[in-house]
C-alpha cells in the first residue's frame, strides 16, 4: 500500500514539506503538483508551497490514513510514503524505512509500523498540567499533537 517511506524531522508541515516535494521531484523525475496529507497529522499546514518554478498545492484530509502522505503528479500514478513519526528512535525508524523497502504491497502503513515496533498512534503530548486530561469512559479530553522533535541523528544514504 505504501511505495517508500518518509522520516521528517517535525510535524511541521510548512517546513518540512519543501525538501520532500524537491527530493521526490529530482528523485523520480517527476513534477509533484498535490500532496495530499492527514489534516490531525500534521502542524502548520500551507494551502501552498512554492516550489522550482511552480506552486504544489497541499490538500487536507480526515478520511485518508494519518500514517501516510501522497503525491500526486500530473501523468503518472501517486506516490504514497509511509510517515516515520518525528522523534522516532533510530533503530525502529531504520527499521521501518527497510520493510518499506522490501516488498511490502499487501501491508498497511500501520502494519508495517507495527511490524518496525512503532506505536500505531503518535505519542502523546503531556500538557503544562501534566499528562493529558481523560474523560470518564476512558478517551482524552482533547486530541493531543504528535510529539515532535526538531532534531534526529542523520540517517544512512
Amino acid at each position: 500500500m505504501v511505495d517508500g517511506a518518509w522520516w521528517p524531522y517535525s510535524c511541521d508541515a510548512a517546513a518540512e514539506l519543501p525538501g520532500l516535494i524537491a527530493a521526490v521531484d529530482q528523485r523520480l523525475g517527476r513534477t509533484t503538483l498535490l500532496v495530499g496529507v492527514h489534516r490531525d497529522a500534521w502542524q502548520r499546514i500551507p494551502r501552498r508551497i512554492p516550489a522550482r518554478g511552480r506552486t504544489v498545492r497541499i490538500g487536507w484530509f480526515r478520511h485518508a490514513d494519518p500514517h501516510v502522505i501522497v503525491l500526486f503528479f500530473a501523468s503518472d500514478k501517486p506516490v504514497a510514503l509511509l510517515i516515520i513519526p518525528p522523534g522516532t528512535a533510530p533503530g525502529p525508524a531504520e527499521a521501518a524505512l527497510k520493510l518499506t523497502a522490501q516488498d511490502t504491497a499487501h501491508l498497511t502503513g500501520e502494519a508495517i509500523l507495527t511490524i518496525a515496533h512503532l506505536p500505531p498512534e503518535p505519542a502523546q503530548r503531556a500538557t503544562a498540567d501534566g499528562p493529558s486530561r481523560w474523560e470518564n469512559e476512558g478517551g482524552p479530553v482533547t486530541r493531543q499533537e504528535a510529539q515532535c522533535s526538531t532534531r534526529r541523528p542523520p540517517t544512512p544514504a
